[in-house]
């Protein structure tokens, strides 16, 4: 029995969804993930939105139409990747309450409770990442620098910022790397094994070999 998905992608601004800038890569995954079995599209949605907000899904026309014909066909609402949908937890949250089954093409063995912790992840890396933005703004202000000048010494803050983030994700990620040597696996059974749970890499995308073993470095540094 064929199962039936409505796609839905997002662009995040007027200027990309006229270029059609990440757009078609979208199609690229979900068409893929339509590939690996009896799947078929009953029809696709393309939002041109920012959606920021606790509200974002009312600033949605087009996700709403897709959830719409989902709740009419009993079809489960499809995207290219999570964070196409928001790195919010509200918003995530208020999604899983409609009652309409969605998976993401990047994560599909990802339940509901593991699409959450991610929402929670994804947040709260865009918070650091802007209270960051904002205090290193603030104390180069404060110390004279013309901000938009480049060189050595205002690239420092930004590669110390860096070297912290990576050592407080694998900080996070230290229960995880600590079971898994003591499963005896082996750094490329650990890639294989941080794909399949569908956890992302540092800089989001699939595990590599080389960010494996930093991460494990990092992790019985921390």
């Amino acid at each position: 029995m064929e199962k039936q998905f409505v796609c839905y992608y997002r662009v995040s601004t007027q200027r990309q969804g006229q270029s059609g800038l990440g757009l078609d890569a979208q199609r690229e995954v979900v068409c893929r993930y339509l590939s690996e079995g009896r799947r078929t599209a009953l029809a696709e949605f393309v939002e041109v939105e920012t959606g920021k907000g606790a509200d974002a899904l009312q600033k949605r026309p087009e996700l709403r139409k897709a959830l719409d014909l989902c709740r009419r066909q009993g079809a489960t609402l499809l995207i290219a990747k999570l964070d196409r949908l928001a790195r919010n937890v509200h918003f995530v949250s208020g999604l899983i309450e409609t009652g309409v089954d969605f998976v993401a093409a990047d994560m599909p063995q990802a339940n509901k409770v593991m699409i959450q912790m991610h929402a929670v992840m994804s947040e709260w890396e865009r918070d650091q990442i802007s209270e960051r933005t904002k205090a290193a703004l603030a104390a180069a202000k404060a110390r004279g620098v013309v901000l938009g000048v480049s060189g050595p010494k205002n690239l420092r803050p930004h590669l110390d910022a860096r070297a912290a983030d990576a050592l407080a994700f694998a900080a996070r990620l230290k229960p995880l790397v600590v079971g898994m040597s003591q499963q005896g696996l082996t750094r490329r059974g650990m890639v294989s094994h941080l794909n399949e749970l569908g956890i992302k890499a540092p800089r989001g995308g699939c595990w590599s070999l080389c960010q494996v073993q930093r991460l494990v470095e990092r992790a019985f540094c921390s």
